[in-house]
């Protein structure tokens, strides 16, 4: 289990894995699974809904607390106080991680 937080501390996972940046993150409510929002490049957290079938991801970013209902295509209240709390660590970057973010990260970003 320590493994699996030393990398939502890092940030999007399939980002990590693939060497590749993000933007903001999402966390699944059904699993935990941390990934990079559709602005992203990657897009990973819908990904992930897609190929799982969990259907709820909630703001992995501090100061935020909705959550995104992929078959409802609507904003949902948070399953928990407890998750609608989670964020990455502050003093993350972002986008990050800061040591991959290119130069033109603005213009890589899904509208």
């Amino acid at each position: 289990m320590a493994e699996a937080m030393d990398v939502r501390e890092k940030g999007c996972e399939a980002c990590e894995k693939e060497g590749s940046w993000w933007f903001h993150l999402r966390r699944c409510t059904e699993c935990g699974f941390i990934g990079c929002c559709d602005s992203s490049p990657n897009q990973h957290a819908t990904h992930h809904a897609r190929q799982t079938g969990h259907k709820v991801v909630c703001s992995f970013e501090p100061g935020e607390s909705w959550c995104w209902n992929y078959e409802l295509e609507d904003y949902v209240e948070p399953p928990s106080d407890e998750i609608a709390a989670m964020h990455h660590p502050r003093a993350q970057a972002v986008p990050g991680p800061a040591d991959r973010v290119p130069d033109d990260w603005e213009q890589q970003l899904h509208q």
